[in-house]
């Protein structure tokens, strides 16, 4: 896991590569990679690229970047800046060495830069792992750029005065001093509409994000448009109510072990994030079965919820004594939260209401002195393990057939909200409005401010102007058109947009806060591929293990992982912001508008 830069002077007569910048932007994540560093500057000075580094595979200074390949001559033709972890790497390497090749290290790096060489922008179909790399093609004379296939790692980019810059982070990029920060209204509204910011918007109009499951090309003449190699939904489209057979249990079993397995593949050692769930316990069952070594386990307890069913440490303890795991139980106090609070949104890069359980327990793992721990994110979005995946069918097959529905709706509400406000949730004066079909129904139940709510809280004409930019309810309608099944649908919302967009980027900033590496076996491309498309869910991932869990984990009901924000704000002296996430969304918003 690292930080990467890169900075390219593609038009002529632009100002070339300022080391100062270059170094400016790399320092700003430094907690990315407190291992190494480097930076390299081409000879015409129209290229610059800097690493910050976090040593996981070949720990040595062989697997320092940038990296680069050069011929015989010693002149170099390409040049990599790298952050991530490609998990089938030894296997390319040794593809690669039966064609002849020969390598200088041990590192994944260097096996990107020969898969590139060898097989160009097409090398991305065969990579299995989490990643963001910028390549320097110097016979083609062109940048390539690239993101994982559910855009773990993050990539963000600028074009502005015909200069292309990238980086791992947002805050990183305005650090350079080089970028305007005018507004981008569709971000402004994103994050207070869902609690993040979409893709590929950020709070500004000159800094983008490369879409996850995308590559793009810089050349002379700028940028090239952003090709998609992957999406999800095309293995949601083959979900139907029969497509688990009799094999299903098999299948389920040999994928998850394939991919623990593979996220298992490192030169450090690997904990794991332990909750009472049925996604951790299972990451930890087969961890445990396939980890040479006893495995770290960490559990995050907070003071507020000791005694109560939200409460998962006992029943982590539990599942940690079955499968001998070296376990730490720490807890979080709501003093802790507030001095911890700067820190927190500092590191956040990018709005988000959600993160901070994730932000301590990567803390703790830390502390214990582990730079990797897998987490099991994604198991809720793959097995339909979150309520939406009752409530929004049911909800969209009562609404869809009133006639006139969303009008009706819009005019009940307006008539209605000036009485009801304070006395309803807003959503509830909206179940008319949107709740007949997939996407608005998922705004319902996932959206943090209803549309109509949004001027009370940012510029009306941003409110405006960044809804339509959205255009979510729409476009997302659209994306669902091929998608027949009902759970896959909500699948597919529930990866497109909350997973993507807050559970992967909280776990990539509240992780690197720590200089600590999140892995996700349960979002995997090769995972997905083969389970996406059944109708599994969660407690048939758990009954495959071969040391059952406890019946007190198995037929625990759902609770979701419940943080204490309200009683941490009003304990802190906060509640001026308001309760809940929505006091927490504007104090959050409050420190990015206002820092520099």
């Amino acid at each position: 896991m690292c930080g990467i830069t890169a900075i390219y002077s593609y038009r002529t007569g632009s100002s070339l590569v300022d080391p100062r910048e270059l170094a400016k932007i790399s320092d700003q994540m430094a907690a990315r990679g407190p291992d190494g560093e480097g930076s390299w500057i081409s000879a015409d000075k129209k290229i610059g690229f800097a690493h910050k580094r976090l040593a996981i595979i070949d720990t040595t200074e062989g697997g320092s970047q940038p990296m680069s390949l050069t011929n015989g001559n010693g002149e170099v033709r390409l040049v990599i800046t790298y952050n991530g972890e490609i998990y089938n790497f030894k296997e390319l390497r040794e593809e690669l060495i039966s064609d002849g090749l020969r390598f200088t290290t041990q590192s994944d790096t260097e096996v990107l830069l020969h898969l590139y060489d060898r097989f160009g922008s097409a090398m991305v179909a065969r990579l299995r792992g989490m990643f963001a790399f910028a390549i320097w093609d110097n016979e083609k004379q062109k940048l390539f750029l690239a993101r994982d296939p559910f855009g773990i790692k993050p990539l963000y980019y600028s074009d502005v005065g015909g200069v292309f810059r990238v980086a791992s982070q947002v805050k990183a990029l305005l650090a350079g001093n080089k970028i305007p920060t005018n507004p981008e209204p569709a971000g402004h509204v994103g994050f207070f509409s869902y609690g993040y910011i979409p893709e590929p918007y950020t709070l500004y109009k000159n800094i983008l994000a490369l879409p996850s499951g995308h590559t793009l090309t810089v050349g002379s003449n700028g940028a090239s448009k952003i090709i998609k190699y992957y999406d999800p939904l095309e293995t949601l489209e083959k979900v139907s109510s029969n497509s688990k057979n009799v094999d299903g249990f098999i299948t389920i079993k040999n994928s998850l072990l394939d991919s623990i397995k593979s996220h298992l593949v490192s030169d450090v050692p690997v904990g794991v994030f332990l909750s009472a769930g049925l996604d951790s316990a299972t990451l930890t069952g087969f961890a445990s079965q396939l980890s040479q070594d006893p495995l770290n386990t960490v559990t995050l307890q907070f003071e507020e919820l000791v005694g109560t069913s939200a409460d998962e440490a006992p029943l982590a303890e539990e599942i940690s004594s079955l499968y001998n795991t070296n376990h730490v139980t720490s807890t979080v106090v709501g003093g802790e939260f507030y001095s911890e609070l700067s820190s927190m949104v500092n590191a956040m890069d990018q709005p988000s209401i959600d993160g901070a359980n994730t932000y301590f327990v990567a803390r703790e793992a830390s502390k214990l002195g582990l730079k990797v721990a897998l987490s099991g994110l994604g198991g809720d979005e793959v097995f339909g393990g979150y309520s939406s995946f009752r409530q929004i069918p049911l909800l969209v097959n009562l609404l869809r057939w009133v006639p006139y529905g969303e009008f009706v709706g819009r005019l009940l509400r307006r008539s209605a909200s000036p009485f009801l406000t304070k006395l309803i949730s807003p959503k509830y004066l909206s179940l008319l409005e949107y709740g007949g079909n997939y996407s608005g129904a998922y705004l319902l139940r996932r959206g943090l401010f209803m549309p109509w709510e949004l001027p009370a809280v940012i510029d009306s004409d941003m409110a405006l102007e960044g809804w339509e930019k959205l255009n979510f309810i729409e476009s997302t309608n659209k994306q669902l058109s091929k998608i027949k099944h009902s759970k896959a649908r909500v699948s597919a919302l529930e990866l497109m947009w909350y997973m993507r967009n807050q559970l992967l980027r909280d776990s990539d900033w509240a992780g690197m806060a720590h200089s600590l590496e999140i892995r996700t076996p349960l979002v995997d491309s090769v995972f997905f591929s083969e389970l996406g498309a059944l109708s599994a869910t969660k407690l048939d991932m758990a009954q495959t293990l071969d040391v059952p869990l406890p019946k007190s984990v198995l037929n625990r009901p759902k609770t979701g992982f419940y943080l204490p924000i309200r009683e941490w704000l009003t304990a802190n002296g906060l509640q001026n912001y308001g309760e809940g996430y929505k006091g927490w969304a504007k104090m959050v918003y409050e420190h990015f508008v206002s820092r520099p």
